[in-house]
């Protein structure tokens, strides 16, 4: 079966769909597992009932770590309640590879901690929104100057160090008489 995204689930309401993504979330109530399902154009909260899938993939499920690939199948329902709006009743699932001891949990981490980790870090929503809106307003003012004939042109960066390994610098006069230098790296 065709992959479907997240972003596009209001156009199978009553059908079977197939997801591949990452384990955002998981909850648990008995013979209930709300696993929260994220593929970078949303996240979909599925619902998987014991006695829907065979004993082994339930049990796969329910210890997995947050960040773990899957691929899940079952049908889309509406539903107010769930995130996004939708769910899906999962009849089968494959854990592509799980992932333990994420570094990044849902929990509050000090800005140095999540600069180190920069790459985890934007994939939480708050940081996948920020860069959404800085895409298409980056967007919005290519598409304008592009209207208007304009030709991208990337100048030149100084930089006040030089990079890794460069041996030869081209260094010029920079304000306060400090120097400054063009970058050697892309």
């Amino acid at each position: 079966m065709q992959q479907t995204y997240i972003n596009q689930l209001s156009e199978h309401i009553g059908g079977e769909v197939t997801l591949k993504g990452w384990l955002y979330n998981l909850r648990s109530s008995g013979k209930l597992l709300f696993p929260q399902l994220r593929d970078g154009t949303g996240i979909v909260q599925c619902v998987v009932f014991k006695k829907a899938v065979p004993e082994e993939v339930w049990e796969a499920l329910k210890g997995l770590g947050q960040e773990s690939s899957l691929i899940v199948r079952g049908t889309v329902r509406a539903d107010e309640r769930a995130p996004g709006g939708y769910e899906i009743d999962v009849s089968e699932a494959v854990v592509v590879s799980p992932a333990h001891d994420y570094p990044i949990t849902p929990k509050e981490h000090g800005t140095e901690f999540l600069l180190d980790h920069r790459h985890l870090w934007l994939r939480s929503r708050r940081q996948h929104a920020i860069l959404k809106v800085r895409h298409t307003v980056i967007k919005a003012v290519r598409d304008f100057l592009d209207t208007d004939g304009f030709t991208l042109c990337d100048a030149p960066v100084f930089t006040p160090a030089a990079c890794e390994g460069t041996t030869t610098l081209f260094e010029v006069d920079y304000l306060d008489e400090q120097k400054a230098y063009l970058t050697q790296s892309a």
